[in-house]
């Protein structure tokens, strides 16, 4: 049981990171460099994200079962 709860925690903050940097560094590269097609990768990003706080919501959901 604790070592599927790690591997759902790992995707988790592996959906955080990739989102975060994603979408973060999306728009600071778009903001010093002017490359238009980075904001098209943002988007990916902020679900990324959101994904990453919709599995964590739900890993905490399943514990308290």
């Amino acid at each position: 049981l604790l070592k599927s709860s790690l591997k759902k925690l790992q995707l988790t903050a592996g959906l955080f990171l990739a989102g975060i940097v994603l979408f973060s560094g999306s728009l600071y590269v778009l903001a010093l460099s002017g490359q238009h097609w980075l904001g098209a990768v943002t988007p990916l990003g902020g679900v990324l994200f959101l994904c990453g706080w919709l599995s964590l919501g739900w890993i905490s959901f399943r514990q308290l079962k």
